[in-house]
């Protein structure tokens, strides 16, 4: 957890890059890598610490979602502030926890 935590960290705040066209690349696809990021990292996180009360868990990522857009904004390194990546992890944040919530449902019985 603290390797993916640190990992994550250093992608969301590193100095943005001239993205190359790739086949795969499309309008918004930095949405869908933030959904999918924060999914991957509400999951993990729920599954270290699965007593936690979900207000707590919904707090600490979404400080840590804003921190680390609020870093970007203000370390000028060619990346910025967007409130739509925000909505984005919000959104994984979810999406993993009930995932998390499924599986333990399903596989507990």
């Amino acid at each position: 957890m603290p390797i993916y935590w640190a990992f994550l960290t250093y992608m969301l705040l590193r100095p943005g890059v001239e993205n190359h066209e790739y086949f795969f690349m499309f309008d918004g696809i930095d949405k869908v890598l933030h959904l999918s990021i924060f999914a991957a990292l509400g999951f993990c996180f729920i599954a270290a610490f699965p007593k936690i009360r979900f207000s707590y868990y919904f707090q600490i990522i979404l400080i840590y979602a804003f921190l680390t857009e609020i870093f970007q904004e203000e370390m000028n390194l060619g990346r910025s502030m967007e409130t739509l990546d925000i909505v984005a992890d919000t959104i994984g944040c979810l999406i993993g926890y009930y995932i998390y919530k499924i599986l333990i449902r399903k596989f507990s019985n």
